[in-house]
Order: structure tokens, then C-alpha cells, then sequence
């Protein structure tokens, strides 16, 4: 009798879904769970659900004899579109997903006949986070810790609310307690991942902000070398947060920002918090604080009433914030959202504008590169012949490098898109 297959997992999405794809694969070892694929979808456009039913399909002529499971964000906001497709076996929630009890009656005897296909409770009714079940993951030098999930805003193309439930916090001494473990183990660098990481706080006594949080880490953690921030709401940074990137250098100076437009009128239709006069100002205090700080920031092209003069506000953005990093997505509605129901832009001027941006964030990335050369750098190598500067940019070498040390370098050139030392 041969052993059983060990469970496959497959992650579609942000950090948080590897995060907590990780999470599971623990709790699968633990309930003993045999031939199983499990797909971890995201929802945040619809070509993510459209790939993460390419997936399934994909995984199910792979693996026929398995029993296939669909859970994360698209399996939350659409349960039964996963449902209907006959590849798979089952769907299961965001919160359930987390749950020992879960991957244990997944592994018990009586799975197999039970006929249960759907098991997605109410997001919104969940207060908790589990960001408690592991200790990080990543690369042999870099940790990923979830210290919030959920949010508690609504902007108008978002669906991420209904998969992900409110704004909810790990408390800061569990979050310390994780990265001094990691430490221990050797992790020379830790990113603090989130749904909305800068409402960090909000729900835990005395309303502490991700600035308290981050200083705390620092102040308790001393033998950390590098503590990164995955994702922010610019307008929502906080005094202490911006008196650490004054002041610590431990905190990196790379910030991806959630800016989505440039033009007052989208970003009030998005409902979003901000101006782009914010913003600008924003990024200009930021390298005031820390000239050595670089920005990445996700871009939304064609959203619903963009008309070509507000694409160009976005557009000079880019220049304006002095992006470097971009994350551009073409906006496509989610059934759901107020959106939706907006008035949409032509998908051909959706691509060309998404494609405009694009350009504009390589032009930005060849020049950040070019005025490295020359300059020494602090690489966090990730593998023998690559590492990263504070800055999150790669940097490539000719020769081996200690894995997962912090090595100084000097920067002799670069290609499209990495430094070369």
C-alpha cells in the first residue's frame, strides 16, 4: 500500500494569503491531512477570480484523485460560483480556513460523506485575527509577520471588506514575542503585513497606532537588524510613525503607498481619504525625514468617470510623489461594489492608460538604478547571488554572498530592473 500524498497548496494574491497559506499547511501537518489540494484565491480584481478558477482547473487535471479545496477571498465574496464548478470539493471561508477544527474534520473519517460543499460564515461577525499561528515565513532571511487583517473602510472598487471582514489587531506584545523568536532563529529582516496596516490599533485598548507598534518593536527587539513595512494609507501615518523614520534607522526607508488616483474627483468618487495634494505632501515630508526613502504605490488606470485629463493628474503623480515601484491595476468592476454600477471607461483606453503608467513607473525604476552606481549599499542577501538594499531593491553579484547576511556592497551597475555589484 503506498503512503498517501502529502497536501498541495496553492496561493494566488498578496502577502497576507502566503502568510496564511503557510498558516494552514501547519494546521493540515497537525490534523494528519492526506491527499488534499487546496487553492487560496484573492478577489481584489476579476481577472484574480478568473485565474483562480484557471487554477483550479489546472490543479484538478493534476491531481484527479485528490480532494480539492477552495478557500481565501473569492471563496468568501463568491462561495457559490466555486460551488458550481465541478472540480471542486469543497469551499471553505477566510475564518475557517484558520481554524484547527477545520483541517481536523477535513482529515477525519467522516469527510468523505459528508455532503456540507459550502462552509463560509459571516465575515463581518469575526473580531479576532489569527495572527498568533505562526511565527512568520519568507525567505531564509526575511520574516512576513500579520499583525492586522480585516478593514473597516469602503472604498468604492473594493470588495477586499467582504472577504476580509473588519479592521481587527494582533496585540503588540504578541507581535514582539513572534519577532524576538524570529531573531532568535536568525531573521535579519521582518515586514509587518496587514490588510489596512495603518488602522493598526484601533480596536485594541487604548487605541495604540502602528507608529507605537513600530517603536515598541524596536525599542524591544534590539538585536533586529531591519524591520520593514509592507503596505500604508499614507493619510493615515501618525506622529510616531513618522518620528521613526526620522529617527530609526532599523526602519527601512522603502514605503508602499495605497494612493490609487491623482485626481481630486476619482479619489473622491473611490472614497478615498486623501487629496492628491496629500499625498505630494505626504512623500515630500517623508524624504525631508529620510532622504533616502523610496516609494512604491498602487495605481488604479480607467477607473469609472476617468475622463483623459484625470488619467494625467495620475499620471504626473508618479513624477510628482517621486514613485519608483508601481503596482498598476486595470480597473474591472466587482459585482458588489458601488463601482460597479459607476459609469465604465472603454476597456481599450482602460489598457492604454494602464500601460502609460507602466512606462512611467519603468522610467522611474531606471532612474532610481542610475543614481546608485557608485554608491555602497547594505544588501540583505536572499540566495548566494542576489540580495536587496533597505530600499527593497535587488541587487545582483558575481560571486557567492553569505545567505541571509547583511553585506556591504558597492553598486557597478545595473540592468532594467536590478543594481549589479
Amino acid at each position: 500500500m503506498r503512503d498517501p500524498k502529502p497536501p498541495v497548496f496553492a496561493t494566488l494574491g498578496c502577502r497576507l494569503n502566503a502568510y496564511e497559506t503557510e498558516a494552514m499547511k501547519e494546521l493540515a501537518a497537525q490534523a494528519g491531512l492526506g491527499e488534499t489540494v487546496v487553492v487560496n484565491t484573492c478577489a481584489v480584481t476579476a481577472e484574480a477570480v478568473r485565474k483562480a478558477r484557471q487554477e483550479i482547473r489546472r490543479l484538478r487535471r493534476d491531481h484527479p484523485d485528490a480532494t480539492l479545496v477552495v478557500t481565501g477571498c473569492a471563496a468568501q465574496t463568491e462561495p457559490e460560483t466555486f460551488a458550481a464548478m465541478s472540480e471542486v470539493d469543497r469551499v471553505i471561508g477566510n475564518t475557517e480556513k484558520m481554524q484547527p477544527a477545520t483541517w481536523a474534520r477535513m482529515a477525519g473519517p467522516d469527510f468523505v460523506g459528508d455532503t456540507e460543499k459550502v462552509q463560509v460564515d459571516d465575515i463581518m461577525s469575526v473580531t479576532e485575527t489569527a495572527g498568533h499561528l505562526i511565527d512568520g515565513f519568507g525567505t531564509r532571511s526575511r520574516a512576513y509577520v500579520q499583525v492586522q487583517n480585516g478593514c473597516d473602510h469602503r472604498c468604492t472598487f473594493c470588495i477586499i471588506p467582504f472577504g476580509r471582514g473588519n479592521s481587527r489587531s494582533v496585540p503588540a506584545g504578541v507581535v514582539v514575542d513572534q519577532i524576538k523568536r524570529l531573531v532568535d532563529r536568525g531573521y535579519n529582516e521582518v515586514v509587518l503585513t496587514g490588510v489596512d496596516l495603518t488602522s493598526w490599533g484601533a480596536d485594541l485598548p487604548a487605541a495604540p497606532r502602528l507608529g507605537d507598534l513600530v517603536m515598541r518593536i524596536l525599542k524591544l527587539v534590539p538585536d533586529l537588524p531591519r524591520l520593514r513595512i509592507s503596505s500604508i494609507d499614507s493619510i493615515e501615518a501618525d506622529d510616531a510613525l513618522m518620528q521613526a523614520i526620522a529617527t530609526e534607522p532599523r526602519l527601512m526607508p522603502h514605503l508602499h503607498l495605497s494612493l490609487q488616483a491623482g485626481d481630486n474627483m476619482i479619489l473622491k468618487r473611490m472614497k478615498r481619504r486623501h487629496a492628491r495634494e496629500d499625498a505630494i505632501a505626504f512623500c515630500e515630508e517623508a524624504r525631508r525625514l529620510r532622504p533616502d526613502m523610496t516609494f512604491g504605490a498602487d495605481i488604479i488606470a480607467g477607473f469609472p468617470t476617468e475622463t483623459e485629463a484625470m488619467f494625467e493628474n495620475s499620471l504626473r503623480l508618479v513624477e510628482e510623489c517621486d514613485l519608483t515601484w508601481l503596482h498598476v491595476f486595470p480597473y474591472s468592476p466587482r459585482k458588489g461594489t458601488p463601482a460597479a454600477r459607476m459609469p465604465q471607461v472603454h476597456g481599450t483606453a482602460i489598457r492604454d492608460r494602464a500601460a502609460r503608467l507602466r512606462a512611467a513607473g519603468d522610467a522611474q525604476v531606471a532612474r532610481h538604478l542610475g543614481l546608485q552606481v557608485g554608491r555602497r549599499h547594505r544588501v540583505l542577501m536572499e540566495n548566494p547571488r542576489m540580495g536587496r538594499t533597505e530600499q527593497f531593491t535587488e541587487v545582483t553579484f558575481s560571486a557567492d554572498q553569505p545567505e541571509s547576511q547583511i553585506v556591504e556592497a558597492r553598486i557597478s551597475g545595473h540592468t532594467a530592473s536590478q543594481l549589479v555589484a
